[in-house]
C-alpha cells in the first residue's frame, strides 16, 4: 500500500483517513496483491530493498539482497577499515552492488569497484552507485569473473564474492519464489556448486596485494571445500563465519606469496 501510494509507512498511517485517490491507488496495490499472491518476492514488486542500511534498486536481473549476505558485508567492512586510507576492494559478481556499497557507505577512505557481467545487473549496479551517493569513491567494470581479468584493475586489499552456487542439479529444487522468479545465471554453481569459487581463485586471486584477503559467501555445507579450493593457492588463516542459523556462510583467507 505504501509504494501504491507513494508515500512511506509514517506518511500512509497520518493520512489514512484523509487519503483521497482517483482509483489509481486501488488498481496499483490490485496488482501488487496479485502478483504476491503468484509467488513474485516482494523485492520484485516493490523494485527495491533495504541491505545493510541503505536501500538499493532490484529487479529480476539480480538476486534479491539478504540477511545472510550481510555476514560478507560486515567483514568486509572490518578488513577494509583495517586497510586504511586508500584501500581497495573488488566486489566480484555484484548483483546489484549490494556488498560492495555497504563497504563503500561504511568505510568513506576506500575505493571499491564493482564486477559485473549481465548488462541489466551492471545497470542497477551504476543507479545503485549515484542513488545513494557513492559515485566518488565508486566505479562499475563489465567482466566475467571465469575470464581473465581487465588489464587496468590494479591491485587490491580486498576481494569479496558472493558467487553463484547453487548445484545444477539442485536448482529446481528451491522454493518456487527463487526458482521461477530469480535468475538461474546468478544461482547455478555448476555440477558441484564450485565453479565460481575456482574460477575466482585461480584467475583474480593475482589481483590481491600482498596480504590481501579474499572473502566468499557460501552455501550449507561447501565451507570447507571452499577452503580446500584456497589453502592450495597461497591463502592462510582461512576460517569461516557463521550466519544466524549457525550456518558457516562466509569463508576469508588471506594471501601470502
Amino acid at each position: 500500500m505504501c509504494a501504491s501510494a507513494g508515500k512511506n509507512k509514517e506518511r500512509l498511517l497520518r493520512d489514512f483517513r484523509m487519503f483521497a485517490s482517483d482509483g489509481s491507488c486501488e488498481l496499483r496495490t490490485a496488482e501488487a496483491v496479485s502478483r504476491r499472491v503468484g509467488g513474485e518476492p516482494l523485492a520484485y514488486i516493490l523494485g527495491e530493498w533495504e541491505f545493510y542500511g541503505i536501500t538499493l534498486a532490484v529487479s529480476g536481473e539480480v538476486l534479491i539482497p539478504r540477511v545472510d549476505t550481510e555476514i560478507l558485508a560486515r567483514e568486509g567492512i572490518r578488513i577494509a577499515g583495517a586497510a586504511g586510507t586508500g584501500a581497495r576492494v573488488l566486489d566480484l559478481c555484484a548483483g546489484c552492488g549490494c556488498v560492495g556499497l555497504a563497504i563503500a557507505a561504511n568505510v568513506k577512505a576506500c575505493r571499491v569497484t564493482l564486477v559485473e557481467n549481465s548488462p541489466g545487473a551492471l545497470e542497477l549496479c551504476k543507479e545503485n552507485v549515484s542513488r545513494n551517493g557513492l559515485t566518488r569513491g565508486v566505479v562499475c567494470v563489465d567482466a566475467d569473473v571465469r575470464r581473465n581479468p581487465p588489464v587496468m584493475l590494479g591491485q587490491y586489499n580486498l576481494i569479496v564474492c558472493n558467487p553463484p552456487y547453487i548445484p545444477s542439479g539442485d536448482i529446481d529444487k528451491l522454493d518456487y519464489s527463487v526458482r521461477a522468479f530469480e535468475p538461474r545465471a546468478a544461482l547455478d554453481g555448476g555440477a558441484d556448486g564450485l565453479d565460481f569459487f575456482r574460477a575466482v581463485v585461480d584467475l583474480w586471486a593475482p589481483l590481491l596485494r600482498e596480504g590481501g584477503s579474499m572473502a566468499f559467501e557460501c552455501g550449507a555445507g561447501q565451507a570447507g571445500s571452499v577452503a580446500g579450493i584456497m589453502a592450495p593457492r597461497g591463502f592462510a588463516d582461512i576460517c569461516a563465519l557463521e550466519d544466524t542459523a549457525g550456518t558457516q556462510r562466509v569463508v576469508v583467507g588471506r594471501l601470502i606469496r
